[in-house]
């Protein structure tokens, strides 16, 4: 399994990407990584450790998008960028994954217009994971922001590519599809989520309904639908709120003598509440509608998230993700086609 990484993107590039791409070589056997970007830099880094040269390969690329870089001038000019190089290796063949930290309207904007959408989708969307009070039950959101200005027709495509991840890559056997809203009953919403409901009620997934901000959490839901502004709201509250507690807590326990002997007491509690909310560990989100498999991760994140964001492509690699969705848009979808 060959996977082209985009080794300049993000804001830490090839300090972060290639520790994280020997983590992953060296927990996969099967795997192989090209690694795009400068030549150069890349041999600088690769340098001091020990790897095995056939399973992680340079391809040298001149140019990079920087992370607030405009996507169409990233689109128009860098077509030697780190990001374009690793989307063509998959649209080539040479690869069957991208996965990049680099700017996320440019890596959309590319990959949509070099690997094209799905038959039957109209937009791509991205989507992620989330953990939920269920310790053994993760859910997944989407749109997160790739679009902002989405109809229902869109939404209901949304639900079934999420649907479809939820099945494929969290082993759920009819995931329970919720449409994000402020309120629970029928009469609450604008007209996008009051038709996209009826859509997604007739649509053959397992759809149940509304669901409020503070129940995204709570477990009830496998995938929670909504538009990319919405979407990204939550996500970035989610974010800011994970970050809060974090603060409250390393203040609460560095008060005093016995606040921090308090903390040494309760160190199991604190490691397992840290391991249920790390971002580490759900990073790497899905461009998902796409001719092919585009892993955004975090533009901030270590070797250890970025190397979850390898293996969350690795997964939808051996699922064969585009191709189940495409199958299930063909059975779901276009009955549903005015034409």
């Amino acid at each position: 399994m060959t996977i082209a990484v985009d080794a300049m993107g993000g804001d830490l590039g090839p300090s972060v990407v290639v520790p994280a791409s020997l983590q992953v070589l060296a927990k996969f056997p099967f795997l192989k990584l090209i690694l795009v970007g400068n030549d150069a830099i890349l041999q600088d880094e690769l340098r001091p450790h020990s790897y095995d040269s056939n399973r992680i390969v340079i391809k040298h690329s001149t140019q990079k998008v920087e992370m607030d870089e405009s996507p169409a001038l990233a689109l128009r000019q860098k077509k030697d960028s780190s990001m374009r190089v690793a989307i063509n290796l998959v649209k080539e063949g040479v690869a069957v994954a991208c996965v990049s930290a680099g700017n996320t309207g440019a890596l959309m904007a590319t990959a949509r217009f070099v690997l094209k959408t799905l038959p039957g989708i109209d937009r791509p969307a991205i989507i992620s994971t989330f953990p939920t009070s269920d310790p053994k039950r993760n859910m997944r959101m989407l749109d997160l922001g790739a679009n902002v200005d989405s109809t229902p027709e869109h939404l209901l495509q949304f639900a079934v590519m999420g649907s479809v991840l939820a099945q494929a890559v969290d082993n759920v056997d009819n995931p329970k599809v919720c449409l994000l809203n402020i309120g629970q009953e029928d009469i609450k919403g604008n007209e996008l989520v009051k038709q996209t409901s009826s859509l997604l009620a007739t649509s053959g997934i397992n759809y149940t309904g509304y669901i409020e901000a503070d129940h995204i959490f709570h477990g009830t839901a496998d995938v929670i639908v909504c538009d990319g502004f919405v979407g990204n709201v939550a996500l970035k509250a989610t974010e800011g709120v994970a970050g809060f507690i974090r603060k409250l807590m390393k203040e609460a326990f560095m008060q005093n003598w016995y606040t921090k002997l308090m903390s040494v007491l309760a160190k199991p509690i604190l490691a397992s509440f840290i391991k249920r909310t790390d971002p580490d560990r759900y990073n790497g989100a899905s461009l998902i509608g796409l001719r092919g498999i585009v892993i955004k991760s975090h533009g901030g994140a270590k070797a250890k998230a970025f190397a979850h964001a390898i293996e969350e492509a690795i997964v939808e690699v051996e699922k064969n993700i585009p191709e189940r969705i495409s199958k299930q848009v063909e059975t779901l979808l276009k009955p549903l086609s005015p034409n």
